[in-house]
C-alpha cells in the first residue's frame, strides 16, 4: 500500500507537513436577494435621508457611513444631540445627548446575504421559520406585519430610539409618539415617517415607480420605505472581492503571512469555530469577557449600567454577557472593537479576544475613542462596576484561552487584512448622493 506524503515524510525522518487548510465555500450571487436597480437607488436616497429622523439632523448614514468601514469610528456612537461625522462628533452644546448609544455601532457589510439570519449584538430580531412573518423580534406578529426580509425588520429601531434618530422626549412629532407607545396604527410613529416622505413629490414617484400598490393608489406605508433601504444595503454593501475571496475560489493564493494566518485561525487559535463560513461568523453568542463601558443596554429606570448581552432578550442566565459573533469582513475597517468599542486598536482587541477577560483587571478608558460628553451617567471603568466586571470575567473564563506569541498575532493580522475589500475601502459599490428629495444636508 503506497504511503501518504506526510506518512511518507516520516518514513524519511522529516518532519511531516500539515494538510493545507481548506478555505469556506465561497460567497456567489446565490447568497444575495437580488432587486431592481430603481428599489435600490430609492433606497439609498433614503438611507442617506435625515427626514427619517424625528428632528431631521440624523440619517442611517450618518452613524454607518462608508468612511468609517460602515460604522461610525467611534466606541459608542452619539445620535441625537450629537454634531459632525465620526470621530469628530461631539455634543451639541443647544441640544445635548442624554446618554451615548449604549452598544458599538455595528458594519453593514453583508447584512442582506441569506446567511445573516441574525440581527443586533443579543440577537432580538432573528430568523424563526415557527412565526408567520418568518422572523422574530421583540414586537407582536402583526406589527411586523409587511416588512418583506429580516433586514428590512431590523430598520424599524433605529428610527424609534430616543438616542439613536427619534429624538429627546417630545420634542418632536416621532418622538413624542414613541414616548407614548403608539408605534403602529394610522396615527403612530410609522405612519408620521411615512407622512413625511409622502409629502415630498420626488420620494412618491419613486415608490410609484418601484411598487405596483403605490401605483395604484395605496399610500405610501413605513414598511415600503424600510424594503427599500433594506434592498440597497443588500446590494451597496455586498462585500466579495477581498483578496481571501479570490483564496476561497480558487483563484490567487493568500499572501505567505497571510496564509500563515489562516492556519492559524482555523487551527491552533481557534478562530475558525466561530467565525466560520465566508460570512466569517456561526450566528451564534458567545461570552468573550469584553470590558463594558458606557451606559449599558439597561431599562432607563434601572440603575445598574452593564450589559448583559444574550441574556436580555432569552432570560437564560447561561446566556450573560454573550454576544452575537460578529462578520470579520472588512474588520481592518469597521474599529473599535467589541461589543461596547472598548478597544481603538486592534492588536489589543486580539490579545484580548483570545485570552477572554484577561483585560479587564487592568483596562482603562484610555483604550477606546469616546468623545467627551457629561451626562450624569459615568463612563465605566472596571473599579466603577467591580461586581458586572467580575461576572464578564466569570462569564468568559467557559472560553479556554489561546497562547499565541506576537509573531502569531502579527500572522493572524495578516489575514485579518486579507478580508478587506478594496471595493469596501472604497465606500461601498455606489457613490454617496450629491443630495436627497428632503433637500436636507447629506452627511459627505
Amino acid at each position: 500500500m503506497p504511503l501518504r506524503p506526510a506518512l511518507l515524510s516520516l518514513a524519511l525522518g522529516t518532519a511531516a507537513l500539515a494538510d493545507p487548510v481548506a478555505p469556506p465555500a465561497p460567497l456567489t450571487d446565490a447568497d444575495f436577494p437580488a432587486f431592481p436597480t430603481e428599489e435600490v437607488e430609492l433606497g439609498r436616497l433614503l438611507f442617506w435621508d435625515a427626514e427619517l429622523s424625528g428632528n431631521r439632523n440624523i440619517a442611517c448614514a450618518s452613524c454607518h457611513h462608508p468612511r468609517f468601514g460602515t460604522s461610525d469610528g467611534l466606541s459608542l456612537g452619539m445620535g441625537e444631540g450629537g454634531i459632525g461625522l465620526g470621530p469628530d462628533r461631539r455634543a451639541n452644546p443647544d441640544n445635548l445627548p442624554e446618554q451615548r448609544i449604549p452598544r458599538n455601532a455595528p458594519a453593514l457589510w453583508n447584512v442582506g446575504a441569506r446567511g445573516f439570519t441574525v440581527m443586533f449584538a443579543d440577537g432580538r430580531i432573528e430568523q424563526d421559520a415557527t412565526r408567520p412573518s418568518g422572523f422574530r423580534t421583540p414586537l407582536e406578529d402583526e406589527m411586523v406585519s409587511g416588512f418583506a426580509s429580516l433586514l428590512s425588520a431590523q430598520t424599524m429601531f433605529p428610527v424609534l430610539s430616543n438616542d439613536e434618530m427619534a429624538g429627546h422626549y417630545e420634542e418632536n412629532e416621532i418622538s413624542t409618539l414613541v414616548r407614548q407607545g403608539r408605534i403602529t396604527g394610522d396615527h403612530g410613529a410609522w405612519a408620521a415617517i411615512a407622512a413625511r416622505i409622502s409629502a415630498l413629490p420626488a420620494y412618491v414617484d419613486r415608490f410609484r415607480a418601484v411598487y405596483p400598490e403605490i401605483a395604484a393608489g395605496r399610500p405610501i406605508a413605513f414598511t415600503d420605505i424600510s424594503n427599500a433601504v433594506a434592498a440597497y444595503m443588500t446590494f451597496d454593501f455586498r462585500s466579495d472581492t477581498a483578496p481571501v475571496d479570490a483564496w476561497m475560489r480558487g483563484e490567487a493564493p493568500l499572501a505567505p503571512d497571510a496564509m500563515a494566518g489562516a492556519e492559524l485561525f482555523y487551527g491552533k487559535a481557534g478562530c475558525g469555530t466561530c467565525h466560520s463560513g465566508a460570512l466569517f461568523t456561526d450566528m451564534k453568542f458567545h461570552a468573550m469577557g469584553d470590558p463594558q463601558i458606557g451606559p449599558g443596554k439597561a431599562e432607563r429606570f434601572e440603575s445598574h449600567q452593564h450589559d448583559t448581552g444574550r441574556m436580555r432578550v432569552s432570560n437564560n442566565p447561561d446566556d450573560a454577557y454573550a454576544f452575537r459573533t460578529p462578520s470579520l469582513r472588512n474588520v481592518t475597517l469597521t474599529g473599535p472593537w467589541g461589543h461596547a468599542g472598548a478597544f481603538a486598536s486592534l492588536p489589543d482587541y486580539l490579545r484580548q479576544h483570545i485570552a477572554p477577560g484577561s483585560a479587564i483587571a487592568g483596562y482603562t478608558l484610555e483604550a477606546a475613542l469616546l468623545p467627551a460628553m457629561k451626562t450624569g451617567k459615568p463612563d465605566l471603568n472596571p473599579a466603577d462596576g467591580a461586581g458586572d466586571f467580575a461576572a464578564i470575567t466569570a462569564a468568559a473564563s467557559r472560553t479556554p484561552a489561546v497562547a499565541l506569541s506576537d509573531s502569531e498575532l502579527a500572522q493572524i493580522l495578516a489575514f485579518l487584512q486579507s478580508l478587506e475589500d478594496p471595493v469596501a475601502r472604497a465606500g461601498g459599490r455606489m457613490p454617496i448622493p450629491d443630495s436627497v428629495p428632503s433637500g436636507l444636508p447629506v452627511d459627505r
